[in-house]
């Protein structure tokens, strides 16, 4: 296939004599592909693919259903005309171009975060859950409607653990704790008390999957998400959504700021009760663990839809069951 017109192959050909060229092949074992990316970031992206591909073989392989013939791109300002136009000809010969996040975002189903630039952020129609008006409208809606249905479901709980708590340990039923929101909001979150009273005696902590501050009954309503039910008041005042990043103490979003790409975008969208992260990546109690949750929030924050909030809430009722919680 002539991918380049006529008066410009000698001129590329000079150009790949005389310079590195910005784009490789690359064998996926199903097919070949092309991506175009400026020449030192080669080594990184081959291996980023080559894992890939042998992690998730068949999911690549149904990326090339039907001989879909695929190019990739990334940070294409940094690389020479030619090249561009080079990718622009594989366009016109009806091959498919993917930005290499939006590659990877679909077949991993989380976002790499060590890849993004501001060009991820400025100018996507895919970040919905931002820009539409109707769409931010109803999810609201739905949150009020059933954040009232789960207030009442679950008052006999509710009761039933204050009393509890109460019984064990001296101290008040609910802790409020100050949390970051929607555009770095701070408010109230409002949670079961799981820990004793002087818990935090000694600064703030990430809390642990073993943390020898949890009380017994702070242990059992941790792990089947009782504790969490209160905050069901935060959804009804506005202040946080069923659905969502975890809200964070202004302390750790300093710390993780400064070390994980643009995780103050989690911001951008109410907090949530539950979320992808929490479902997908349990536990956060280091930078590791930070850096893996942003990578889910990123991903709903830009693919928010009704079936993906219908296979979260589907997981957590089985996380719940399954007492994998904290």
């Amino acid at each position: 296939m002539e991918l380049l017109v006529a008066e410009d192959v000698q001129l590329y050909s000079r150009n790949l004599n005389q310079d590195k060229t910005s784009f490789f092949e690359i064998e996926l074992g199903f097919n070949k592909i092309e991506v175009f990316c400026p020449e030192d970031q080669h080594d990184k992206i081959q291996d980023l693919l080559y894992a890939l591909l042998r992690k998730k073989p068949a999911r690549i392989k149904k990326m090339f259903s039907s001989n879909k013939k695929i190019i990739l791109y990334y940070q294409t300002h940094l690389i020479n005309h030619l090249d561009k136009l080079h990718l622009i000809n594989y366009i016109e010969n009806g091959f498919t171009a993917y930005s290499l996040v939006d590659f990877l975002e679909e077949i991993n189903g989380f976002t790499e975060v060590d890849l993004l630039d501001w060009d991820y952020f400025i100018g996507k129609d895919d970040f919905s859950v931002l820009r539409n008006t109707r769409k931010v409208a109803l999810k609201r809606l739905a949150d009020y409607f059933h954040a009232i249905i789960l207030f009442v479901l679950t008052l006999p709980i509710s009761i039933i653990t204050a009393i509890c708590i109460k019984l064990e340990s001296p101290g008040p039923i609910f802790y409020l704790q100050t949390r970051v929101g929607q555009f770095n909001e701070e408010f109230k979150v409002i949670k079961f008390r799981s820990m004793t009273v002087d818990a935090e005696s000694k600064g703030a902590q990430w809390a642990q999957k073993a943390d020898p501050r949890i009380t017994r009954v702070g242990k059992f309503i941790r792990k089947t998400r009782i504790d969490e039910i209160p905050q069901l008041i935060n959804v009804l005042r506005g202040e946080m959504s069923l659905i969502g990043p975890r809200p964070e103490r202004r302390v750790f979003i300093n710390m993780l700021t400064n070390e994980i790409p643009f995780y103050e975008f989690r911001h951008s969208i109410l907090p949530g009760i539950t979320g992808l992260a929490q479902v997908k990546y349990p536990y956060g109690a280091s930078i590791e663990d930070g850096v893996w949750k942003h990578k889910y929030d990123l991903y709903y924050i830009r693919n928010q839809n009704f079936f993906l909030d219908a296979k979260i809430i589907f997981l957590t009722i089985r996380t719940v069951l399954s007492g994998l919680g904290i």
